[in-house]
């Protein structure tokens, strides 16, 4: 293996261990102009000077954020459920049993009981809370069921034509963290269902985009940055990483093992975002940008006999090799520094 191939195959090393990061660990000695050497390389290149940026292209997917089931809370017939692809917010019909609607409430915590004066608990605080959005107050938000909250539930059951009972359970109502959109239906009006079994599975109604990145490119995704995201119709949305996996798989395809994580981007408005579900975009990392700096080809690195990275620079007919500090890998090239360094001077690298 030659010097400029050994140095290419460190130089990749380097560049997926830290992508972005100024290279220490692989930083040549204080540079020193190497003796003259007459042989001349097959082809040359001019060393520039600009914005270097270690940003790159992702092939991703849209969709929507969080995937989960909704269960049904009580036994019967199934009359009715929301149709794929439709969105339900607070107080909106999911299904109905036995004519009887299931409605979306928003909380964290699962509708598992059956609410009525002196329960206490979480359940009950999401219950008032989603009661107070809705309009039906009069009572504290607390972890406390009282009367009042009783008579606040009975005007919900009135303005839906439901029996005025004052109590709550897993039969009227289902918990979900925000508004949903219906991805299936897991049973059909007319089955036959019962309390935990699968009737509808739903995602979160913000549109998202996610994509695999592998684990040695990390560092190019951290939570919070910056993407831009081409959608299927050539526009393109700001939007940024709002996610990042922490298992690794080397996923299913048999000729890429690399070990890869799952990526979440969120848009910076996400209802502006249009397209069919898990259609194929386009995620370019914006990454890092180092400012009016030297740089070369990473082809045009060599390996140095006393160890350490150099370039062989080509001047009045003769080579020399010179040895460099490198800096950010991106776009193919590499950010140089060192002593004699200048932009335009020509630099040796492999023929085309």
């Amino acid at each position: 293996m030659s010097r400029r191939q050994l140095v290419v195959s460190l130089a990749v090393i380097v560049a997926v261990a830290g992508t972005g990061a100024a290279v220490t660990a692989l930083t040549a000695p204080k540079p020193q102009p190497a003796a003259a050497d007459p042989g001349l390389p097959p082809a040359t290149t001019a060393i520039t000077r600009g914005d270097l940026s270690d940003s790159s292209r992702q092939d991703g997917t849209l969709g929507h954020r969080g995937e989960r089931k909704i269960n049904a809370g009580a036994a019967g017939t199934l009359n009715w459920l929301a149709p794929a692809g439709s969105d339900v917010g607070r107080d909106g019909r999911l299904y109905e049993v036995d004519g009887r609607p299931v409605r979306l409430m928003y909380g964290p915590e699962p509708m598992y009981r059956t609410l009525k004066t002196g329960a206490e608990g979480k359940d009950v605080r999401q219950v008032e809370e989603n009661l107070a959005a809705l309009g039906y107050t009069g009572f504290t938000v607390d972890d406390a069921y009282s009367e009042k909250t009783a008579a606040a539930v009975r005007r919900w059951q009135k303005s839906h034509d439901m029996k005025q009972t004052g109590t709550l359970g897993p039969d009227t109502i289902a918990f979900a963290a925000g508004a949903v959109r219906v991805k299936q239906a897991n049973a059909a009006a007319g089955d036959q269902t019962g309390p935990g079994r699968p009737v509808l599975t739903v995602t979160g109604s913000e549109r998202v985009v996610r994509f695999k990145l592998a684990v040695a490119d990390a560092e190019q995704a951290k939570a919070g940055t910056r993407v831009s995201v081409e959608l299927p119709d050539g526009t393109r949305a700001p939007g940024r990483v709002s996610s990042v996996g922490r298992t690794a798989s080397a996923g299913d395809d048999p000729q890429d093992r690399t070990p890869k994580i799952d990526i979440t981007v969120s848009f910076d408005d996400p209802d502006k975002i249009k397209g069919v579900d898990q259609s194929p975009v386009v995620v370019d990392l914006t990454g890092q940008t180092r400012r009016n700096v030297l740089s070369v080809p990473v082809n045009a690195l060599l390996a140095l006999p006393g160890g350490g990275f150099g370039i062989q620079v080509v001047d009045n007919g003769r080579a020399r090799d010179v040895a460099v500090e490198l800096g950010m890998f991106g776009q193919g090239r590499v950010e140089i520094s060192g002593h004699g360094l200048r932009e335009g001077m020509k630099v040796g690298v492999p023929s085309a």
